[in-house]
């Protein structure tokens, strides 16, 4: 993130430059200064801190584990206490997050995708072999923290903006109109703009509120510049705008003409040289000079396109009131879908997004454009689709109920979303195109198909009922799915109301699967969907219910999912509580009827674990909330474990079933040939992860994923069920 090495630079090459400062301190200061100069104490500001959030995701999120799909409720109490601290000391915080993805910084955006992917497929590999969490090394955010994270600090009391623009400038340009006392981050874009002191997060100490400041004044005395000519140097080192690769040249002829000037030897890291080379250069350039060229020196030997590439590299750090800032294009793009979406619900959509309410919903009808980052997903496990696959057909629904809504239907003229989603196998070298469904009856509940739900709203909690929806939702999309899924998602629901943050912190898992991780990301990034859903609706659902801190922990779910696949008893899965026992025969009964009414057959297909792994030294059991009970190594139990015996699999079970119940009937056949491709069920699919499955000696050659995934514009995923006709 940032000006490419100037972070190391300025911390290993100009200490001067790297200030530890308390933040308590400069708040006593700023009041102390605004009461000399105010004439009434009642236009005394408090002193404010603008905080760069998602370069603080990987800050705030300390906690443990975060493999599994993350640990909200001690999510929640860390920022909690973060925001006390500050509080406190009586500093106000003011949030921004990243609201859209500028087209001129897609590359970059893509570029980082992919090395997180690369850095995804190292994580599984690991849990394959070691059945256990990665090291630092290698650790990921759980998925959706960014989209989360808003929220949990708008319910802290906090005021949370969303960007329209690049987050980074409307940091700046925020600190700098209204007198911040600092950017609290960690990206060296806030060097480069002539804004409030930047401040870093990497180096905060919560405790103290002590940290480091990186002066920039001190930094273009160290370097021979001034701080109009920062964006200059700034891309020419490379940024976010202006990739290294197209400044190579310059860069290469800065370092040999600096070596030439400069004969003794540089003795310090490389990349100080390049950056004390390159400033040298565009010192060289304002230097020459003879009048006022402009952003870019006419005397700077690059082509025309480098040039407007360069053009608009500084113009990103120019903020109001600053020269050359009429050259700043400030214009609103004009919404991709006027024709369908009226002035005024395009201005509400942006004030909702502004004030980080509205997710999802303001870049479909005023950018028609939406991404989602990397999530946990195994690219060799063929079992389990992506979860940009399984909530294709949810989102179609949210644009149709935002884009297609009062329409007669005609497919004339039909709008289309550009999606940025990461998942294995897709490129990213263009968006996916996808077009709007229309739904008969708008509703949050028809987005899932969940109509059946209606009669519980009210019987049960919303945050009960969302849960519900969201878990019907997938088993109906993933066939794969099995009943001791099911079990897990739902037990970790209704059994998540008894665990304290520190019993939830406490739960031992004696191995990761590496199936369960991926589930778990895939149910969290379910949840963003209900958000978005929700509000495409207009917000019948209080989103509080739809927060992961009121209905999700990773670790419980880990736990339930080793255990539910083990086979132990419901009354042990719901931990002997007999509240949560009821609640979760009621969602599962109403889950099944749902179930039996699409014609989806829920198997049991319990997965142990291969005995050559090993839990971690130290690992011990803590009762029935381990994770494996001591019994789990008896494997398959009950008539699972006699039909082994007999040699009878899980698949030959299941066709008796089939047979049983008429369940593979022809249009079923039908979808399978048009949609899996050859006729093949989704039995052909096995599972890379380390542990154990049902055994079919037999089984068919393993398929790539073919057009599944490598012909991803044919591929659309259809519904499971026949839409049942409007009430």
């Amino acid at each position: 993130m940032g000006v490419k090495g100037l972070q190391s630079f300025v911390e290993r090459c100009c200490p001067e430059a790297c200030m530890t400062v308390n933040l308590s301190e400069m708040a006593r200061q700023h009041v102390a200064k605004n009461q000399q100069s105010c004439t009434s104490t009642a236009n005394v500001t408090s002193p404010t801190l603008v905080v760069d959030g998602m370069s603080c995701l990987r800050h705030w999120y300390s906690c443990m584990n975060w493999v599994c799909g993350g640990q909200w409720m001690q999510y929640m109490d860390v920022l909690k206490n973060w925001v006390e601290a500050f509080t406190f000391a009586g500093i106000k915080l003011v949030f921004f997050f990243d609201g859209v993805v500028e087209e001129q910084k897609r590359p970059e955006w893509v570029k980082r995708r992919h090395g997180v992917n690369r850095d995804i497929v190292k994580i599984f590999n690991h849990i394959k072999e070691h059945g256990e969490q990665p090291g630092k090394q290698l650790s990921c955010l759980p998925s959706a923290l960014a989209s989360f994270t808003p929220f949990a600090l708008r319910s802290l009391g906090q005021e949370v903006f969303c960007s329209v623009r690049e987050a980074d400038y409307e940091i700046a340009s925020y600190a700098c109109q209204h007198g911040s006392i600092g950017i609290l981050g960690q990206d060296t874009d806030f060097i480069i703009y002539d804004s409030a002191p930047y401040l870093s997060v990497a180096k905060l100490r919560i405790n103290s509120l002590t940290t480091v400041m990186y002066d920039r004044e001190r930094l273009c005395r160290n370097i021979g510049l001034t701080v109009t000519q920062l964006p200059l140097l700034a891309c020419l080192l490379g940024n976010d705008v202006v990739s290294e690769e197209h400044m190579q040249h310059i860069r290469s002829n800065a370092v040999a003409a600096y070596r030439r000037t400069n004969p003794a030897p540089y003795s310090g890291p490389p990349q100080g040289e390049v950056v004390l080379a390159v400033a040298q250069f565009v010192s060289s350039l304002y230097a020459s000079a003879e009048e006022d060229t402009g952003l870019v020196p006419h005397s700077l030997n690059v082509t025309s396109s480098q040039r407007e590439l360069l053009k608009k590299g500084i113009c990103s750090y120019l903020l109001p009131g600053h020269k050359n800032y009429e050259l700043v294009d400030i214009s609103v793009p004009p919404s991709a879908f006027e024709k369908y979406v009226s002035p005024e619900i395009l201005k509400a959509c942006r004030e909702k997004h502004v004030a980080a309410e509205g997710f999802m919903v303001y870049s479909v009808v005023c950018a028609g454009v939406t991404e989602c980052s990397n999530s946990l997903e195994d690219v060799m496990d063929e079992e389990l689709l992506p979860q940009a696959l399984v909530y294709k057909s949810c989102r179609q629904r949210i644009y149709g109920l935002l884009l297609l809504l009062g329409k007669d239907g005609s497919t004339v003229d039909v709008p289309a979303i550009r999606e940025w989603f990461v998942f294995p196998g897709n490129p990213l070298k263009e968006a996916d195109t996808v077009h709007p469904v229309p739904i008969n009856i708008p509703s949050f509940l028809t987005i899932f198909d969940c109509l059946d739900y209606s009669d519980l709203h009210g019987q049960i909690g919303e945050s009960l009922l969302a849960a519900l929806c969201l878990v019907t939702y997938i088993v109906l999309q993933v066939e794969t799915l099995c009943e001791e899924d099911v079990d897990a998602f739902l037990s970790q629901t209704v059994c998540l109301r008894l665990k304290s943050p520190l019993e939830l912190q406490q739960i031992e898992l004696p191995l990761l699967s590496s199936r369960a991780v991926q589930l778990g990301s895939l149910y969290v990034r379910g949840l963003s969907h209900l958000l978005g859903a929700n509000n495409a609706s207009g917000c019948p659902l209080p989103s509080a219910a739809l927060m992961p801190w009121h209905s999700f922990d990773g670790r419980l779910f880990h736990s339930k999912y080793l255990l539910a696949h083990s086979g132990v008893e419901k009354s042990e899965l719901l931990e002997s509580d007999m509240s949560c026992l009821s609640q979760f025969v009621q969602l599962k009964e109403k889950l099944l009827e749902t179930c039996r009414k699409r014609g989806r057959v829920l198997l049991s297909r319990p997965r142990v674990t291969q005995k050559n792994l090993h839990p971690p030294p130290g690992v011990r059991y803590r009762g029935t909330h381990s994770g494996f009970p001591p019994r789990a190594d008896q494997g398959w139990r009950g008539e699972t474990k006699r039909d082994i015996q007999h040699g009878q699999t899980w698949r030959e079970r299941e066709e008796v079933w089939r047979e049983q119940s008429g369940y593979e009937n022809s249009e079923r056949l039908q979808w399978r040939g048009e949609h899996r491709g050859g006729g093949q069920s989704f039995h052909s699919y096995r599972s890379n992860s380390y542990e154990g499955r049902p055994l079919n000696r037999n089984q068919p050659p393993k398929q790539n994923r073919g057009r599944l995934y490598h012909n991803r514009g044919r591929y659309q995923l259809a519904p499971r069920w026949q839409h049942p006709p409007a009430p």
